[in-house]
């Protein structure tokens, strides 16, 4: 489905130093399968993700969806961002129709086709709401509706719920997994939290310190369908084996890049 070879990305920082972001990535991504990206902070997976997205161009390798280069956005692909990104002047309905409707989808049809997904986030009986009227569990909701409307074959999700209070978060992951196991999507979700990479994933990308390669994968051989309720899978035996496996590896890789910092840091004074 997706498959991404020997990609390499550097950009220039404030400080007008060059910043190698992604070194020699090589991935493949399944069919309908649902990869969480995980690694420490600065590591590339913003930058993995959006490239994939064709929002940002990258200095070597390729990216192919379906064997198809990527060069730019594409209608078989939809973001999540974690900051909503919503229209704030469209009502809850306009803002899930709003990729249907540049794509030249009727009226009738794309109304219908947004109430069912704003329904399927919960969101039933505030269609006429706007953003503002909104809290933030309530506005991703409508981010991923919006996202799905458009039946991407690919969602890519960029720590969605990253800025939502701990409640909300496993209900808005219990959510997506009970919508992706209605349409599934192949889904490449990054986040920074162990016990999400695992409640939702097939597999675990873990990613090294920058600049970012993939370090390790990992397969989530957890029973699918996830239970409806995520917490009571987060109290079995091999979920707590596979995140205590995934943070000894985290924790080395900040142990190894301390000591490359500080030297850094000494060259540069």
């Amino acid at each position: 489905m997706i498959r991404i070879q020997g990609l390499a990305k550097s950009f220039v920082g404030q400080d007008g130093r060059t910043v190698e972001a992604l070194r020699d990535v090589d991935l493949d991504v399944g069919a309908h399968e649902f990869l969480t990206v995980l690694g420490p902070s600065g590591c590339g997976k913003t930058t993995l993700l959006k490239a994939v997205a064709g929002l940002v161009p990258w200095d070597d390798g390729d990216i192919l969806v379906d064997g198809v280069p990527v060069r730019g956005p594409g209608p078989d692909r939809s973001v999540v961002f974690q900051n909503f990104a919503l229209l704030p002047w469209a009502t809850v309905l306009g803002n899930v129709a709003f990729g249907l409707r540049m794509r030249g989808v009727g009226r009738a049809e794309r109304e219908e086709r947004a109430r069912a997904l704003i329904a399927a986030v919960g969101l039933a009986g505030f269609e006429s709401k706007l953003p503002g009227e909104l809290s933030g569990g309530m506005q991703q909701r409508v981010g991923i509706a919006r996202a799905l409307a458009v039946r991407p074959r690919v969602l890519l999700m960029d720590e969605p719920f990253g800025a939502v209070d701990e409640q909300t978060r496993r209900l808005l992951q219990e959510e997506l997994l009970a919508i992706w196991e209605e349409h599934r999507p192949t889904v490449v979700f990054v986040t920074h939290s162990l016990e999400e990479a695992v409640l939702l994933g097939d597999r675990v990308v873990l990613m090294s310190a920058r600049p970012g390669r993939i370090a390790d994968i990992v397969p989530v051989d957890l029973p699918r369908p996830r239970p409806t309720d995520v917490a009571a899978l987060g109290r079995t035996g091999r979920y707590a084996e596979i995140t205590g496996y995934l943070w000894d590896r985290l924790r080395a890789m900040h142990a190894e890049h301390r000591p490359a910092l500080s030297r850094r840091a000494g060259a540069a004074s």
